[in-house]
C-alpha cells in the first residue's frame, strides 16, 4: 500500500519528493503554493519535472491539495472568479508535477437555501475543469460536518460528481477523520459502509485517502486530526480499514500532528504495521 505524509515544498517540489522519500513514503501530498493564498503562482517548470521524474524513478504517487481558503460555494462574484482561477492554477502545477489530482474540501454555504450552494458548488466545477486536458483530476474531499453539514454522506459525493459536465475528471479524496466526525463511519462498522460505497459505485472515482485518527467522537461535526492510534478511531479500526481490496492501490496520505521531522517515518511504520498484522 502507498502510505505517505503530507510534506512542505520550503524546498521546490523536487525537494518535497525527495523528503517523502527519506520518511519511507510511497505517497505525500504538497501545496502547489501558499494554502493561505488564492493568488495564481508561475511555479518553475524545471522543478516540477524534476518531481515528476524523481517519483517516477522511485515509484511515489503524489496527490496536492487546493489552500485553506477554497470554497467551491463562494457566493461574492469577485471571490467566485479568483477562486476558479486559483483552482485551475493548482490544476497545472499539479500536472506538472506528476500528481494524479488536486484536493478540493466539499463547498460550504452559508446561505438559507442548501439547494442553491449545491448549484453554485457545480456550476464552479464545471467553469474550473471547461478546457482541462490533463491527467490530473479534481478530487473533491468529504467534509467534517461543521456549519450547514454539506459534503458529510457519500450520497452528496456521488451525485454531486455525476451532476457535473465532465464527471470523468472528478475524482474523490476521503478524509477518515472527516468520515469519522460527521458520522459517516462509526468506527466499529466499516464493512458497512465500505458496501454502502460499492452500492454506490464510490470507490470507482476514489482516488486517494487522508489517514487520519480523530481527536473527537463520531457525530461531533469536529475536524481535529489525531495521530493513528491515538484517537477516538483507533487501531482496530484503521486495521479493519485497511484490509479493503478497493485502497490497496491507492496514496494513503497522514496529515497527522507532527512531533518532530521524523515523526511520520514513524507513523507510516506504524500504519504499516496494521497492514502487516492481517497480511501476515
Amino acid at each position: 500500500m502507498k502510505i505517505g505524509s503530507h510534506v512542505s515544498i520550503r524546498n521546490g517540489y523536487e525537494g518535497a519528493a525527495i523528503t517523502a522519500n527519506k520518511l519511507g513514503a510511497k505517497a505525500f501530498q504538497f501545496f502547489p503554493k501558499n494554502p493561505r493564498s488564492l493568488g495564481v503562482k508561475a511555479y518553475d517548470e524545471r522543478d516540477a519535472e524534476a518531481c515528476r521524474s524523481f517519483c517516477r524513478q522511485k515509484g511515489i504517487s503524489s496527490i496536492a491539495h487546493t489552500p485553506y481558503t477554497v470554497n467551491l460555494c463562494a457566493e461574492d462574484p469577485d471571490l467566485f472568479e479568483v477562486t476558479i482561477a486559483s483552482v485551475q492554477n493548482d490544476l497545472q502545477i499539479a500536472e506538472a508535477c506528476g500528481a494524479m489530482g488536486v484536493v478540493v474540501h466539499f463547498g460550504h454555504y452559508k446561505g438559507s437555501d442548501i439547494l442553491e450552494g449545491y448549484k453554485r458548488m457545480i456550476t464552479m466545477i464545471n467553469r474550473i475543469l471547461t478546457g482541462w486536458q490533463g491527467q490530473a483530476r479534481l478530487l473533491v474531499e468529504n467534509n467534517a460536518g461543521q456549519g450547514n453539514r454539506m459534503g458529510t454522506t457519500l450520497e452528496e459525493l456521488t451525485q454531486v460528481r455525476l451532476l457535473v459536465e465532465e464527471p470523468e475528471k472528478v475524482g474523490f479524496c476521503l478524509d477518515t477523520c472527516h468520515a469519522f466526525a460527521s458520522g459517516m463511519w462509526k468506527g466499529n462498522d466499516w464493512g458497512e459502509v465500505a458496501e454502502r460505497m460499492r452500492e454506490l459505485d464510490f470507490f470507482a472515482s476514489l482516488c486517494a485517502v487522508h489517514l487520519n485518527d480523530s481527536l473527537y467522537p463520531t457525530g461531533s461535526f469536529r475536524d481535529r486530526h489525531a495521530n493513528i492510534g491515538h484517537g477516538e478511531i483507533g487501531d482496530a479500526a484503521f486495521a479493519a480499514f485497511l484490509r479493503t481490496p478497493e485502497l490497496h492501490d491507492l496514496p494513503l496520505v497522514l496529515e497527522t500532528p507532527k512531533q518532530g521531522e521524523d515523526s511520520h517515518r514513524e507513523e507510516i511504520k506504524h500504519v504499516q504495521a496494521l497492514i502487516d498484522q492481517w497480511q501476515g
